[in-house]
């Protein structure tokens, strides 16, 4: 066989076994999901399965790691020093949460095992301590509250904008997250 229809192979069962995880965790815990449960979903065997991962968490990893790669790119090509810049990135990051919506809000689920809200937080934070923060010349620890207070406040409305359907544009939402964090309530009246 050829490398090329090795790596569609490879893709394509790498694809199915994502799919079928991110399936069963709408419905339970990947603590009680079983590699059983994501090979008859995904229709391949136990063997192909321990060919690629060597258990569901390896996979969640992977899933999660790929879009926190996706979330870095998006974060590295703003420049939040403009508040036009800082609104378009934002727009640009609710665009990304829309196109992976339903990995997303499956992977931020409260009860989900997923340590993807985490990951998300930690992006954030250092790319927001390392562009933002020194604009204000916060000492360190100041920097970290509040980043973690903005940060925290974001991921919860972004979470509930996609529990809700995302009926508001991401322009609105965008809008009003930079509001939020420059202006406070009283710029959201």
């Amino acid at each position: 066989m050829t490398s090329e229809k090795l790596d569609r192979r490879k893709k394509y069962t790498r694809m199915v076994l994502k799919d079928s995880l991110m399936q069963l965790l709408k419905e339970k815990p990947l603590s009680s999901i079983t590699i059983k449960e994501i090979c008859e979903m995904a229709d391949i065997n136990r063997s192909t399965f321990y060919a690629h991962y060597p258990d569901q968490y390896a996979l969640l990893t992977q899933i999660e790691d790929e879009l926190i790669e996706d979330l870095k790119h998006y974060l590295n090509t703003a420049n939040l020093h403009e508040e036009d810049e800082a609104i378009d990135m934002t727009v640009s990051l609710l665009d990304y949460f829309s196109s992976k919506h339903e990995e997303c809000l499956t992977l931020l689920n409260e009860g989900a095992d997923s340590t993807f809200q985490q990951k998300v937080t930690n992006v954030a934070e250092s790319f927001m301590i390392k562009n933002w923060m020194d604009i204000y010349d916060f000492d360190q620890d100041t920097s970290k509250y509040i980043s973690t207070f903005i940060i925290s406040g974001g991921i919860q409305v972004i979470k509930m904008w996609m529990a809700k359907g995302m009926v508001q544009s991401p322009k609105e939402m965008a809008r009003l997250i930079n509001d939020l964090i420059n202006k406070g309530v009283e710029g959201v009246r």
